[in-house]
């Protein structure tokens, strides 16, 4: 069709060109009688036109528009479904090459704010390329340029009228002007490296090492969002995306810098909750002789109530612990807190004695948070006796690896705590032979397998059983291998689900 002839000359842009987008050609061609492609956008049109009859340049022009508005459409529809920083930077410079006609180039991502996180992505760029980029001064090149003079998001209030003197309102006086919204630079265009004036020697250098001659770059930044970083576009010969192009890369531009600064929030608030689990857990495990230990704990994107403990107690014992609160978010790791915290409390004052830790911890969590369930798992052990002592409130019974054996610990079925009116169930005594590995987990690791439980408890056995002899001697192998084998594609942050907890002990 007419409306899909290409726009301006061959050579002003790189080849060869990308692969269409959803049946519409992404370089985003225009009819060869477009008067005007978008609003505010003028273009040039062949002198044949003044003689076409007023009908058909209406419909030629009406035909770009759909096309340009549709192409939008279809690359803002792929860019949405981006649910993380990195996939939305490959996507957006993908489509942005499309738009402006290039073949290769990069994404920097810098918040103005200097939280991070920062990263850099290429297109049609290898990571040593990136690297060589990099040494160009950044105040030659043009990215630098841009994120050097990009705003920084306002703070809360910012834009909005700031309090009204004394007098405001009254004749004469008004109210005080609003706060103008910070200005976001315009895009950079360099359309020949080898003659644009005040380049630094070592840009033209760079460039001509990775033969590109031409850049494009834009600012991912929006008066509300701030500066989050910009991204490059590099051309193969001397060019320069023409008034629509350029047009058209600046509203997809600013809803994918909307879409980024979305995403960073997402992540900023992951990576605070992430940290907030990990402040709530031992920082490190404690050194008790005749005994080995290692964890491992995987968080999901919520942040699971999850929990581990490992706690030295007197004449040489250890307590150990596992359990699991009802809930995700912020809510959930708060109670985790109060729940271990109170447990090393019990385990401290009776810890020889899991059913009694077990029951003040179910009268506390009754008591306090009637509206929450726990599982969890205490085990009192005497590493130079081999001797542990546990108890459980509806959590999964422990695994013993060794070289003669791998088992699940028989224990009782309990409800878990906060279900019952009053709890108890009697202890279990194990006795692990020198070189066995005791094995406590969260349910999580079974229900993050996808399988039912009867399935999910024979995987796990299998899995342990299969711990190649070289390895038992250490617990973090162990544990490694566990993981490994149940969820070979390891724990997707993106994914909702559990969190998971696995506690290796190796008595010697």
């Amino acid at each position: 069709m007419a409306s899909n002839a290409p726009v301006g000359k061959p050579t002003d842009m790189s080849s060869p060109r990308l692969p269409k987008v959803a049946g519409i050609d992404s370089t985003v061609p225009a009819p060869p009688h477009t008067v005007a492609h978008l609003p505010g956008v003028p273009s040039a049109a062949p002198p044949s036109d003044a003689a076409l009859p007023p009908g058909v340049l209406i419909q030629d022009r009406l035909a770009s528009w759909v096309s340009d508005l549709t192409t939008l459409h279809e690359l803002t529809e792929r860019l949405i479904k981006t649910d993380s920083l990195d996939g939305a930077l490959r996507e957006m410079l993908g489509a942005g090459a499309a738009l402006v006609g290039a073949r290769r180039g990069m994404a920097v991502l810098e918040p103005a704010d200097g939280l991070g996180p920062t990263s850099t992505i290429g297109l049609g760029l290898a990571h040593a390329d990136l690297g060589t980029i990099e040494t160009v001064p950044r105040g030659s090149g043009s990215y630098g340029r841009l994120l050097d003079g990009l705003p920084e998001a306002d703070p809360p209030g910012a834009g909005l009228p700031e309090a009204d003197p004394p007098g405001a309102g009254l004749p004469g006086n008004g109210p005080t002007a609003p706060r103008r919204p910070a200005r976001v630079p315009e895009p950079i265009a360099i359309r020949d490296v080898r003659t644009e004036e005040g380049l630094d020697p070592r840009h033209r250098e760079v460039a001509a090492r990775l033969g590109y001659a031409a850049s494009y770059a834009l600012p991912l930044a929006t008066e509300e969002a701030g500066r989050l970083g910009a991204a490059v576009w590099l051309y193969d010969e001397p060019a320069e995306p023409d008034e629509r192009r350029r047009h058209l890369i600046g509203l997809y531009g600013r809803f994918a810098t909307e879409h980024l600064a979305r995403l960073l929030q997402v992540e900023r608030a992951h990576a605070r909750v992430a940290t907030v689990a990990e402040e709530l857990l031992p920082s490190r495990l404690p050194r008790v002789p005749g005994v080995r230990l290692a964890v491992r704990h995987l968080t999901g994107p919520q942040g699971g109530g999850d929990w581990y403990d490992a706690l030295p107690l007197p004449e040489g014992a250890l307590g150990l612990a596992v359990g699991s609160v009802s809930g995700t978010g912020p809510s959930a790791l708060a109670a985790m807190g109060r729940l271990r915290a109170s447990l090393r409390a019990y385990a401290v004052m009776e810890g020889e004695d899991p059913v009694a830790v077990l029951s003040d911890l179910e009268l506390l969590l009754r008591l306090t948070e009637p509206a929450r369930s726990a599982t969890a798992l205490f085990a009192y052990a005497e590493p130079a006796q081999r001797r542990i002592v546990l108890a459980g409130a509806g959590h999964a019974p422990p695994l013993v690896v060794g070289d003669h054996r791998t088992e699940f610990v028989e224990t009782s079925l309990s409800a878990p705590l906060g279900m019952l009116t009053c709890w108890e169930a009697p202890s279990v005594e194990l006795s692990p032979a020198p070189g066995e590995t005791v094995l406590l987990y969260t349910d999580g690791l079974l229900r993050r397998t996808g399988d039912a439980t009867d399935r999910a408890f024979a995987r796990l056995h299998a899995a342990a059983s299969s711990v190649p002899r070289a390895d038992r001697s250490d617990p973090g192998a162990v544990a490694d291998h566990v993981l490994r084998t149940l969820l070979p594609g390891g724990l997707d942050p993106a994914v909702e689900g559990e969190d998971v907890v696995l506690l290796a002990a190796r008595f010697e």
